[in-house]
C-alpha cells in the first residue's frame, strides 16, 4: 500500500493483538435520556415524552468491540492520538473478517523493520507481507513503517477496500476522498491530524455502508461471519445526526444521508402545530435511538408523542421535520420558507423566531431565546439605554447573549449589546434592550405582552423602536465602542461603518488563536486565544483594511470610518 499512516505505540498494538483472540465488549452503557421536558410542559396536546436512546461513534464501535484502545482503553488519551498504519491494516484485516487468520500466520517472511512493532504484530506483518492482495504492501525497501501516521485520504483508502472497493478497478488513489464520499463516507475527510477519534467515526460510517455489490451493510457481513455478535449490532440500527456546512461557513444538522433537518416556529405552545398537507410535505423525523456527531450534545435531543399518535425526535426542544423538496444529501429548500421554516444550525440559534397562531391576538412571528423563551422590549426605554431597575429587573431580566446566530432573515447587524448602570450587559434589538418575564415558565408563554401597556414582543418585521424613543427629537449620541467577533475563523460583522472615535473590541469565540492587522499598519492587535478581547480606537475617518495574520488568505475584514 503506497501511503503513511499515524501511530499506535508497541505496547498498545501488542495488548490490541493479544485481546483479540477474546473479541473485547466493553459494557458500558451510555444511554443518554433526553430530558423531554419541551413535550410535558407543552399545552397538553403533546404528551407521552418518551426516552431516546443516544451513542456518539466512540461508544458505538467500543461496544461493538472494533475499536479497542489501549492499556486503558478508549480512554480520552487514546482517542487523541493519532493512528498508525499498523492500527489501519489491523483495522481492514478485522473488517474483512481475516484479523484471526493474520494473527495465526506462521510464515516468517516479513517486513524488514516488522520488529519495531514488537512481538505481538510480527504474524501479523508477515501475514500482510505474503498478502499483497490486501493493499499492504509496504513503503518501499522492504518496510513497512508500522508506527508512521496516517491521513484521512489513506484511512478512507482502507474504508474503501473493507467495502470491497480496490484502486485498481473503482476509484484512484488521488480521488480517494470524493469516491469515498459518493459512498456515504466523509465525516473525518477533513481531520487533519487524523486521531484515533477521527477514526470511531470513519468506522461507524465503513459499518453502516454496503460493500459493493451487496444490498445489505458491512456490518450485517461481519455479524454473519460472527465477528461482531448480532445483539451488539443493534448499536448501529439508529439514525445519524450529522452536521453539515452551507457555503456562508455556518453548519446545520441533517440526518445520516445528508437529509436537512428543519424547525417550524408555529410549534411553540403546541409542538404538534403541523398538521394535515403541511405533514405531507414537512415529515417528521424520529428514531428511537441516535447515532450522534462527537461534539453533539445527547441532552440536547429528545422526542414526545403527537397528538395524532406519531413519535417525532426535539432539538433543543423543537420539533425537527425534513422537507419533502430536498431530493438528495445537501438540499436545503426548505431554509425561509415562510418565514417560519429554518435549518437547525449549529451552534444552535441563540436569538431564535416564534410564531403566535393565536387568531385573537395576531402576534405573527416574535423573538425568542434558545429555548424558545419568549423577548420583549420596555415601551419606556429610549434607544441605547434601559430604565428598568429594581423589582423592575427581578421580574423582567436583562437577555444577554455573547454571541448572535440567527435564523434566515433576521439580520445581525439588527443585534448589539449595551452595559446597564448595574454593570450588567444586556442585548438589544435595533438599539433597543431585549427581556424575559418571570411568568413565562415554558416555551410559547406569552404572559408578558401588553402588560401595563408597556411590555410587548418584538415582531422584527413591525418593531421601528418604543415609545420612548420616538418621543425624543434629538439623534441618538453616536455609538462609543462596537464589538467585532473573531468566529469560524470570519470577523463578524465582516465590515462595519463607525464614527471617528469609536473604540473597537475584537473578541476570539474560537478555539484557534486570531489577531487583527491593518494593512496600512494603522493597528495590529495581540494574537487572542478563546475568550481574549483586545480593543483599539479609531479616530482617523478613512477605510481600514485587515486581516488575521495566522489566517491571512481568507480571513479579512474592514473598518469604514466616517
Amino acid at each position: 500500500m503506497n501511503n503513511g499512516i499515524r501511530r499506535i505505540s508497541t505496547r498498545s498494538m501488542a495488548l490490541i493483538l493479544g485481546l483479540l483472540m477474546v473479541l473485547v465488549w466493553v459494557l458500558t452503557p451510555i444511554t443518554a435520556l433526553a430530558e423531554g421536558e419541551q413535550a410535558g410542559t407543552a399545552t397538553g396536546t403533546a404528551t407521552d415524552v418518551s426516552a431516546v436512546k443516544t451513542f456518539t461513534a466512540t461508544e458505538a464501535v467500543t461496544q461493538l468491540g472494533i475499536l479497542l484502545g489501549d492499556g486503558d482503553g478508549v480512554s480520552e488519551a487514546y482517542l487523541a492520538k493519532t493512528t498508525t498504519r499498523l492500527q489501519a491494516a489491523i483495522l481492514l484485516l478485522r473488517l474483512m473478517g481475516k484479523e484471526k487468520e493474520a494473527q495465526a500466520y506462521a510464515g516468517t517472511d516479513t517486513f524488514v523493520d516488522a520488529g519495531s512493532a514488537g512481538k505481538a504484530a510480527q504474524p501479523v506483518l508477515a501475514y500482510l507481507k505474503n498478502h499483497p492482495e490486501y493493499g499492504w504492501s509496504g513503503t518501499g525497501g522492504g518496510r513497512f513503517d508500522p508506527t508512521s501516521a496516517i491521513t484521512s485520504q489513506q484511512l478512507y483508502k482502507v474504508m474503501l477496500e473493507s467495502l470491497q472497493y480496490s484502486t485498481a478497478t473503482d476509484f484512484t488513489y488521488a480521488e480517494t476522498l470524493k469516491f469515498a464520499a459518493s459512498q456515504g463516507l466523509s465525516r473525518s475527510a477533513a481531520a487533519t491530524p487524523f486521531t484515533n477519534r477521527d477514526l470511531a467515526v470513519a468506522l461507524t460510517e465503513t459499518l453502516q455502508a454496503m460493500p459493493k455489490g451487496k444490498s445489505h451493510s458491512l456490518l450485517h457481513e461481519l455479524v454473519e461471519m460472527k465477528v461482531i455478535a448480532a445483539d451488539k449490532a443493534m448499536l448501529l440500527e439508529g439514525q445519524r445526526i450529522d452536521i453539515q456546512k452551507l457555503a456562508d461557513g455556518s453548519s446545520y444538522l441533517t440526518d445520516g444521508k445528508g437529509m436537512s433537518l428543519y424547525l417550524f416556529t408555529k410549534d411553540m405552545a403546541d409542538l404538534s402545530s403541523c398538521k394535515g398537507e403541511c405533514l405531507k410535505n414537512w415529515p417528521v423525523f424520529y428514531s428511537d435511538q441516535l447515532l450522534l456527531s462527537e461534539n453533539l450534545n445527547a441532552k440536547d435531543f429528545g422526542s414526545f408523542t403527537r397528538t395524532d399518535g406519531a413519535k417525532q425526535l426535539t432539538y433543543q426542544g423543537w420539533p425537527l421535520y425534513y422537507f419533502i423538496k430536498d431530493m438528495k444529501a445537501d438540499d436545503t429548500a426548505g431554509e425561509g420558507v415562510g418565514n417560519v421554516w429554518f435549518l437547525v444550525k449549529q451552534p444552535f440559534y441563540t436569538v431564535a423566531l416564534g410564531t403566535d397562531t393565536n387568531t385573537d391576538t395576531k402576534l405573527g412571528n416574535y423573538l425568542v431565546d434558545s429555548n424558545g423563551v419568549s423577548l420583549y422590549y420596555f415601551d419606556k426605554d429610549p434607544a441605547g439605554s434601559s430604565v428598568c431597575a429594581g423589582d423592575c429587573l427581578v421580574k423582567w431580566p436583562a437577555f444577554h447573549t455573547d454571541s448572535i446566530v440567527t435564523p434566515k432573515g433576521l439580520d445581525k447587524k439588527d443585534f448589539g449589546e449595551i452595559t446597564r448602570a448595574d454593570g450588567m450587559k444586556q442585548t438589544t434589538f435595533k438599539g433597543y434592550p431585549l427581556y424575559t418575564f418571570f411568568q413565562d415558565v415554558k416555551r410559547g408563554d406569552l404572559k408578558g405582552q401588553a402588560v401595563g401597556n408597556v411590555w410587548f414582543v418584538v415582531n422584527p418585521q413591525t418593531f421601528s423602536g418604543t415609545t420612548a424613543g420616538k418621543a425624543t427629537p434629538v439623534p441618538a449620541p453616536a455609538e462609543t465602542k462596537v464589538t467585532i467577533e473573531m468566529k469560524e475563523y470570519s470577523f463578524t460583522p465582516t465590515e462595519l461603518t463607525v464614527k471617528a472615535g469609536t473604540t473597537v473590541e475584537f473578541i476570539n469565540r474560537d478555539d484557534m488563536q486570531h489577531n487583527a492587522v491593518a494593512v496600512d499598519g494603522s493597528f495590529k492587535t495581540e494574537l487572542l486565544d478563546k475568550g481574549e478581547s483586545a480593543t483599539i480606537k479609531l479616530d482617523k475617518p478613512g477605510t481600514y483594511e485587515y486581516f488575521c495574520e495566522p489566517h491571512k488568505s481568507f480571513m479579512k475584514g474592514k473598518i469604514i470610518v466616517q
